[in-house]
């Protein structure tokens, strides 16, 4: 039976996508004296080209697109403290995640989060979703000195909850870090599908979070007939 769900954050319940989208939209706008001279859909197609989904800081990005558009009266290092700053202003939650969390929390499943990032950025962005109350273990890479795919941040993660990895499950969009890793320490791997990959070796696939407790369900129906 299984009796934790431990999930990622960016990709599996934050629409990191859309909320980069509709950030760098309002950041044009807020600074538009510094950066009008620059199309905006130009200035926005470059910062998410940048950020290359996230797996760059914004530092670099920041410094590149003061670089290349000749970005006078504010530094990156400003823009670097607008983003941090205005970011969870624009957190957009995938379909249907609070609905699953109260389901999976009236199932009396223990919910546990990993997430690779920066400390406060990431529970500035938790909190902005409203979820930070659902979960009983939140494990954010730069507070935990280990960041997946180690199977160290997993190991940590189950611990915390008091469960053992064939009770539990974990959600993902990547292949590597989230599934592949999971499954490595014996979890359930599941995957939420990402159009950057199309054959992932996961245990489960689900295009949308209302799909999870149906799956949790089906494994301990599973469970309960083999034993």
């Amino acid at each position: 039976m299984i009796k934790a769900a431990i999930f990622d954050l960016d990709g599996t319940l934050l629409n990191r996508d859309e909320s980069v989208k509709l950030f760098i939209d309002k950041q044009y706008d807020r600074l538009h004296k510094f950066v009008g001279h620059i199309p905006r859909e130009r200035f926005a197609a470059r910062f998410i080209d940048l950020d290359n989904r996230g797996y760059v800081w914004k530092d670099k990005v920041y410094q590149q697109l003061v670089d290349e558009f000749e970005i006078n009266g504010i530094t990156w290092e400003e823009l670097l403290q607008d983003y941090i700053g205005e970011f969870k202003n624009n957190c957009v939650p995938f379909a249907n995640l609070i609905e699953m969390l109260e389901t999976l929390k009236r199932k009396n499943l223990k919910l546990g989060m990993i997430t690779n990032g920066r400390g406060q950025f990431q529970m500035d962005n938790i909190v902005a979703l409203g979820i930070e109350n659902y979960f009983d273990a939140i494990l954010v890479s730069e507070r935990e000195g280990i960041q997946k795919p180690d199977p160290q941040i997993f190991e940590r993660a189950l611990e915390r909850l008091n469960v053992s990895p064939n009770v539990s499950i974990f959600v993902g969009d990547h292949p590597v870090n989230d599934v592949e890793a999971a499954k490595s320490v014996g979890m359930i791997g599941v995957w939420k599908k990402d159009f950057q990959w199309s054959a992932v070796d996961a245990d489960f696939i689900i295009d949308d979070l209302a799909e999870l407790p149906l799956i949790i369900e089906k494994v301990s129906v599973v469970e309960e007939q083999l034993f």
